[in-house]
């Protein structure tokens, strides 16, 4: 498949309705989702905004401010924005009202097969799944002192037990590669529902175990995984760290994504 075929999957699959499949509730409001997690925070998604003027794109940001401020659990939520869009105005106007931008993420497509070949690692590295909360905890200290992560531990594990063992997101598998009795890197698969595709999420590798191949041979296991379940696409938003490493794994960098903040 071409870049072109890639994206083209990605904004039919994987936009709108497959951005709500862990929402407490959902709201639709012309061509927007507004989703609401569990936790109370927002998301807000769609497959395409068409070609709106400046005003009637202000509305829907107005409207969607007021319908998350109503709800006294969201403290915050997220509008999630593609740089292929074709939509100039909406940087302008989301910070007009307040909204902040995070970093901007690249993201990435790729055909399963291609990137499930079998990558050496260093001698004394293993790969393994892990589903007990023991390993489950030892791979979220480990992400969390990567990532900076304030939230505590025991939340991540219960968070990530809960979507492992899911009933309503089969296939969900947590990687890790361990070198002397510890989690070096770690990442998680996580497979779509009626898509093509399976996402890789939380890729993490321990500084002084980076350049190594550690993070390329958990992303093709993972690979394998989708492919056993049925996925044939595989997608991650990935910064610009983990970007070179996917794109030697096979995947291609489709158009960008960047997500702005909204705080009450």
């Amino acid at each position: 498949m071409d870049d072109a075929s890639l994206l083209a999957a990605y904004d039919e699959q994987l936009r709108a309705d497959a951005e709500m499949g862990s929402m407490a509730d959902v709201v639709r409001h012309g061509p927007l989702l507004w989703g609401t997690f569990h936790s109370g925070r927002g998301f807000v998604s769609y497959q395409s905004l068409g070609s709106p003027t400046e005003a009637e794109l202000e509305r829907l940001i107005v409207d969607t401010i007021a319908h998350y401020e109503t709800d006294p659990r969201t403290t915050e939520f997220e509008w999630k924005t593609r740089g292929h869009d074709g939509l100039p105005a909406l940087d302008a106007l989301l910070r007009k009202h307040r909204f902040v931008p995070d970093e901007v993420e690249s993201v990435m497509v790729g055909e399963a097969a291609s990137i499930a070949m079998d990558v050496p690692v260093p001698e004394g590295v293993s790969l393994r799944s892990v589903t007990s909360r023991e390993d489950v905890a030892a791979m979220v200290s480990m992400q969390a002192s990567v990532f900076g992560d304030p939230q505590t531990i025991d939340e991540r594990v219960d968070s990530t037990l809960q979507r492992l063992n899911d009933p309503a997101a089969p296939g969900v598998e947590l990687w890790v590669a361990e070198a002397e009795g510890r989690p070096v890197s770690a990442g998680r698969i996580d497979p779509v529902r009626s898509t093509d595709f399976a996402g890789i999420w939380g890729g993490a590798t321990l500084p002084e175990w980076r350049g190594r191949g550690i993070y390329r041979a958990l992303t093709a296991k993972r690979a394998q995984a989708a492919l056993r379940v049925g996925k044939t696409l595989i997608n991650s938003d990935s910064t610009e760290f983990s970007r070179p490493i996917l794109e030697r794994s096979g995947f291609h960098r489709v158009t960008t994504t960047t997500p702005y903040i909204w705080q009450r």
